[in-house]
């Protein structure tokens, strides 16, 4: 339709010329003032008629064209501005969470650091415990060891001494006198050692 009216408007601006000249005589001959008029008026009424087509017909659908990819060019910028503001809140929300992961990953470290030190301690005071209980049961064992060791030495001396004294004495204990000699020689060590 565009094209149509082109060509139509093309034919109008040149078929009056081309009749003006076919007039004259001559081919070849310029134009008089009464037909340099006539082109002249028919030229504006044909660029009249032209500007008005262009007007009510081109230029509304130029300009529609040219809103509506203003439009199109608009809203695109929005949506990218749209886009570009997304991803910055996506970027303050992964930067935010990556805070919160690093700062939860310290106090973990921390936690266990701490669990670590107070299970250090727990084991050292129980090893503690259970050295000194361990120092306590040694201790308790050599002293019996040593009141054992001590009445056997004794129980021995007495026997000894029993043995001298017997015959020494050139009779023989009995061994209810001896059981009373030894009882008597460890309550003596006894008192001694307190």
């Amino acid at each position: 339709m565009k094209r149509s009216s082109l060509v139509l408007t093309s034919a109008f601006l040149f078929v009056p010329a081309t009749l003006a000249f076919a007039n004259d005589e001559a081919v070849g001959a310029l134009p008089t003032v009464k037909q340099g008029f006539v082109t002249g008026i028919t030229a504006l009424v044909v660029f009249l008629f032209v500007l008005a087509l262009l007007a009510t017909k081109v230029w509304p659908a130029i300009s529609r064209g040219l809103d509506d990819r203003a439009n199109k060019i608009r809203s695109e910028i929005e949506a990218a501005e749209n886009a570009r503001k997304q991803a910055a809140d996506a970027l303050a929300q992964y930067e935010a969470s990556l805070a919160q992961a690093r700062a939860e990953a310290a106090k973990m470290i921390e936690s266990t650091k701490a669990q670590q030190t107070q299970l250090a301690a727990e084991l050292k005071a129980k090893a503690e415990i259970e050295l000194n209980a361990m120092r306590e049961r040694a201790v308790k064992e050599i002293q019996q060891a040593k009141q054992s060791a001590a009445a056997e030495l004794y129980s021995e001396a007495t026997n000894l001494a029993t043995m001298v004294a017997g015959k020494i004495l050139k009779r023989e204990i009995n061994p209810q006198d001896q059981q009373r000699l030894v009882e008597e020689s460890l309550g003596q060590l006894q008192s001694m050692r307190n």
